[in-house]
C-alpha cells in the first residue's frame, strides 16, 4: 500500500482594472495548465477587481501555471502575487462562529473587533466588510462579517457575554452564533 503525497496548493492575488470576461479570461489560464481552484474570493473595490485563490495540481501543472502568471498578468492588466503553501493543518479543533457587526460607520470598528479576538488567541478565518446608506436617513453605515475558528476548550457562553458585551461599549450592533457552513 502507497501513501499518497500531500497535495501542492499555490496562492494568487490578482488585482486590475475592472473588465466584462476577466474572471472567464484568467480561470481559462487556471484550467489550461491543468490545475484547480479549490477556494476563491473575488470582489469589485472601486474600480479594482481582486481576485484570491487557492489553486491546486500537481507539482508540475502548478509549476506550468507559475511559469506563465507574468505573461497572463501583463495580458490581462493584472498585478499578479504568488505563493506556494501547503493544506492547512490544525493543531487543536476549532468551533467556527459567524459574527456580524453593523455600526454607524466611523474609524476603528475592524480593528477593535479584531483586537478583541487577538487578545483571546482566536483567529479571524474570514472577514468581509461593506459600507452603505441607511434606509431614510442615508447615514453611512458600517457592516462586518467574519468566521472566527474558536478553541473547542473555550467556554462559548463567557466569551459571547464578553464580545457582545464589547460591542455594547463601542455602539455596535452585534450578532454571534455558530456557523452553519
Amino acid at each position: 500500500m502507497t501513501s499518497q503525497n500531500p497535495r501542492d496548493y499555490l496562492v494568487i492575488t490578482a488585482t486590475g482594472e475592472d473588465q466584462v470576461g476577466l474572471v472567464q479570461r484568467f480561470t481559462s489560464r487556471i484550467l489550461e495548465a491543468g490545475c484547480n481552484i479549490e477556494e476563491s474570493r473575488m470582489s469589485l473595490l472601486g474600480g479594482q477587481f481582486a481576485i484570491i485563490m487557492l489553486i491546486s495540481g500537481r507539482w508540475d501543472a502548478l509549476t506550468k501555471l507559475e511559469d506563465r502568471l507574468t505573461t497572463v498578468g501583463t495580458e490581462l492588466g493584472l498585478t499578479i502575487v504568488q505563493k506556494r503553501t501547503k493544506e492547512l493543518e490544525r493543531k487543536v479543533p476549532l468551533v467556527p462562529y459567524s459574527i456580524n457587526v453593523v455600526a454607524m460607520d466611523h474609524p476603528g470598528i475592524v480593528h477593535n473587533l479584531a483586537n478583541f479576538f487577538a487578545q483571546r488567541g482566536i483567529n479571524i478565518e474570514e472577514l468581509s466588510t461593506d459600507t452603505y446608506p441607511a434606509p431614510h436617513t442615508g447615514t453611512t453605515m458600517f457592516s462586518v462579517n467574519m468566521t472566527v475558528g474558536i478553541p473547542a476548550d473555550t467556554h462559548i457562553p463567557t466569551l459571547r457575554g464578553d464580545f457582545l458585551d464589547h460591542c455594547d461599549s463601542l455602539n455596535l450592533d452585534a450578532i454571534f452564533e455558530p456557523s452553519r457552513a
